[in-house]
């Protein structure tokens, strides 16, 4: 009998966001599991979730994972919001990592096994520099830095090239936006997938002109082009567009996922492993994906331990079809983990070491302890609040 005896958090700043690791001991000497909880701007919040969660796992048996899923979810009245759902997706790829580890097999094997040989990434401009990300505005730095990602060896970036758009506007911003996406892909060539953000900040009147505006340039996908509180108005760009629409990063459980597929109100799905309940409920996720003819590719800027168990999900899920992950957004990066994962000419190849196949350097982590995130504040030029 193996018992769990601590659940605990480990934070690390790293820059934008603060990584949330999770840990999970057990009473078996050297058997312990690690697991990621990031989430932007809520850190705090998730580090108490899993504190309060985590206690209701003492002394169960950790390899038990569907039945401590069920106790974390659904032994309190009030059901987990993104913040309580993200401490449980943590706590989950802990379990996991120890389960793989006392059975001795890498991950995606007790997912039913690898159904592909490698893992094709995408990454973001410049690697995911934060200020590369959210800070270029010329088309000329827009084609700079996606060559960098090319150079890089990946066959796939994304580019947030919709400004924060009124409800309603004009051609200007429409015209600006299509003049960022014609240089990445005249830069990158016909060769590279080339994705858009629009970061859920507009209506579906405008997110309509984007799409249109951007179909000539062969888009892989464009991604939350609204607010996910309103799948009707994802479903209306969805209908409307001729590029595949993929959102999903910011729903929660397979309960929250149901009317986005009921409603066919995408075409690729992206569940945040971090936030989405963990990899069974992913994979709960995928399958219901999988019913209505959609794709899957998890949401993943995050930390290196989420970045490994998305490699383990798309190794084991059919209708898997590509995975974010930042490469670049501090350069001390894979100093925190014992063995990063391994990119080669934009691909993962199989690990295996046995569960998630990483470890946190708990020493190099605290060198980067808590800080408060920057506080963001954008505003349209009329002075109102506009969306992330």
């Amino acid at each position: 009998m193996v018992k769990i005896t601590r659940v605990s958090s480990l934070v690390v700043n790293a820059n934008m966001r603060n990584w949330v690791f999770v840990k999970v001991e057990t009473d078996q000497p050297g058997l312990y599991g690690w697991g990621e909880a990031t989430l932007e701007w809520k850190t705090r919040t998730v580090v108490g979730a899993v504190e309060d969660v985590g206690r209701f796992l003492i002394g169960e048996d950790p390899r038990r994972i569907e039945h401590l899923y069920q106790i974390m979810y659904r032994q309190y009245f009030w059901r987990a919001g993104v913040e309580g759902m993200t401490a449980m997706s943590g706590i989950e790829q802990a379990l996991w990592d120890i389960k793989g580890k006392w059975l001795g097999l890498p991950v995606y094997e007790l997912l039913g096994g690898r159904v592909r040989d490698r893992v094709r990434l995408y990454n973001h401009l410049d690697g995911g520099l934060m200020r590369s990300m959210y800070g270029s505005r010329e088309p000329e730095e827009f084609a700079e830095l996606a060559l960098r990602v090319k150079d890089a060896g990946y066959t796939a970036v994304k580019v947030m090239a919709v400004p924060r758009t009124e409800p309603v506007e004009g051609t200007r911003s429409v015209c600006y936006a299509e003049s960022l996406v014609r240089a990445v892909r005249e830069a990158v060539g016909t060769e590279m997938d080339v994705m858009v953000d629009l970061h859920g900040r507009t209506t579906p009147a405008m997110a309509i002109q984007y799409a249109h505006a951007f179909e000539p340039y062969g888009l892989l996908f464009f991604e939350e082009p609204c607010p996910t509180e309103d799948l009707e108005a994802t479903a209306q760009v969805t209908r409307a567009s001729r590029i595949p629409i993929a959102t999903g990063e910011r729903l929660v459980g397979r309960h929250q996922f149901r009317e986005l597929f009921e409603r066919r109100a995408c075409h690729v799905v992206q569940p945040d492993l971090c936030h989405c309940g963990g990899l069974w409920e992913a994979r709960k996720i995928a399958a219901m994906a999988e019913v209505y003819s959609m794709a899957v590719a998890p949401h993943n800027p995050n930390g290196p331990i989420s970045t490994a168990a998305a490699v383990h999900f798309a190794l084991a899920t059919p209708n898997w079809v590509i995975q974010e992950a930042i490469s670049n957004d501090v350069p001390w990066r894979d100093e925190v983990v014992d063995q990063p994962i391994a990119v080669e000419e934009g691909y993962v190849p199989v690990p295996t070491r046995p569960g998630l196949g990483v470890e946190v350097d708990e020493r190099a982590a605290a060198r980067h302890p808590f800080k408060p995130e920057a506080e963001q504040r954008y505003l349209h030029p009329d002075g109102s609040v506009a969306d992330w």
